[in-house]
């Protein structure tokens, strides 16, 4: 029996737990915010402190890129960690992401790093408004983002992003990024394995609300374009030497997709995959970083992903219709917090569209803003 250590105890270490299980591999949690090891699913169940951890695990991975460096150097000390401590901090940090993104030719947003008055000033000169400002470290779900879209409101933006620098710590900085007037935005999870062995999953279409990912629609797209996020993400991974799943964001102008930013992680935009295909990426994360065989990454059927956000109960109503499933995190109830997901299927995109119809009349509509529109636009599409 294998046994993996994450570095995280959320909702991703948990469903990693549940896809291990199977494949008869033992998976412990690291609680950042205790020191301590856990049970995913169990979190009071307490197996030692880090130490411990990696003395007792065959392979270390992690569920989030912000995992302090200390801790990462440890890891990476035992030579059990994948990915590496380089790509998780890539992830953790844009300054590095953009670098990296560089290095591969790997189409982006144009950008300029900002840590003084005359950095701003000189993005001001070079990029034209409106211009989004991201910070560099710790931003997520529409967190640490400022935007800047009138003349009049340099002022104020600057005063803003002064005073956080100002107060942050010395690692922190802010990146400046030309606005992209997108299509749509899309991601891809891919995943490598220890001996270079790769897989990709459909490209998937995302939509948010307030910031955060709302719903993720995993259906069949263009050929052209799955093909080109595919050369990126073999690009990524391989100059990375990359082991486990590895997810891109990426903005479609045209025909051209620009990569918006990387998660070094499996991602909430895959998570269609525990019933849209054979292999769910938290399977296939795990299968990688033990070296087993990659499972199959097709789409076997359209399946959307709806996040439940700050609710700890739905409607049973939703149970109803047909192929839907559902994933609670057990999680205390906060506003914004993710909580679950809904994950429903089709035999085909109009089956898919009519059925998410059905669950945005069921759901609440105020905890569910943007799902009817959604849905109502994707029957439309469909017929």
């Amino acid at each position: 029996m294998n046994k993996v250590l994450v570095l995280g105890a959320g909702q991703l270490a948990r469903m990693m737990e549940l896809a291990g299980t199977p494949l008869n591999l033992d998976v412990k949690a690291f609680d950042v915010r205790s020191d301590k090891v856990v049970s995913p699913i169990y979190p009071d169940r307490i197996y030692g402190d880090l130490q411990q951890g990696i003395a007792n695990a065959d392979v270390i991975t992690a569920e989030f890129e912000h995992v302090k460096h200390d801790v990462l150097a440890e890891c990476e000390q035992s030579g059990k960690l994948f990915p590496t401590s380089e790509s998780i901090k890539i992830g953790g940090d844009r300054r590095l992401e953009k670098a990296l993104l560089e290095s591969c030719n790997a189409a982006n947003a144009k950008h300029y790093f900002i840590n003084t008055k005359a950095d701003f000033d000189n993005a001001l000169a070079q990029l034209s408004l409106p211009i989004i400002f991201k910070t560099a470290l710790e931003g997520y779900d529409g967190k640490g983002q400022w935007r800047l879209k009138s003349a009049a409101d340099i002022d104020s933006v600057w005063q803003e992003m002064s005073e956080f620098l100002a107060s942050a710590k010395e690692t922190q900085g802010i990146v400046a990024e030309q606005m992209v007037p997108f299509d749509r935005e899309l991601s891809l999870v891919g995943v490598r394995r220890v001996n270079g062995d790769v897989a990709v999953y459909p490209l998937t279409e995302n939509h948010h609300t307030n910031g955060i990912l709302s719903v993720s629609l995993a259906a069949p797209v263009d050929s052209q374009l799955q093909d080109q996020a595919g050369t990126v993400f073999k690009a990524l991974s391989g100059k990375l030497n990359y082991v486990g799943v590895l997810a891109i964001e990426f903005f479609q102008v045209g025909e051209q997709l620009l990569v918006n930013e990387i998660a070094p992680r499996v991602h909430n935009s895959g998570h269609w995959t525990q019933q849209g295909a054979d292999t769910c990426q938290f399977e296939n994360h795990l299968r990688a970083i033990c070296d087993l065989p990659l499972g199959g990454t097709q789409l076997i059927r359209p399946t959307a992903m709806i996040n439940i956000i700050g609710e700890d109960s739905v409607s049973d109503d939703v149970l109803s219709i047909p192929s839907v499933t559902m994933h609670w995190y057990k999680k205390g109830k906060r506003a914004g917090r993710k909580m679950g997901h809904i994950n429903v299927s089709g035999d085909n995109e109009q089956q898919l569209a009519e059925r998410l119809q059905k669950l945005a009349s069921i759901l609440c509509k105020q905890a569910f803003p943007d799902l009817a529109d959604f849905a109502n636009a994707y029957v439309n599409k469909t017929k």
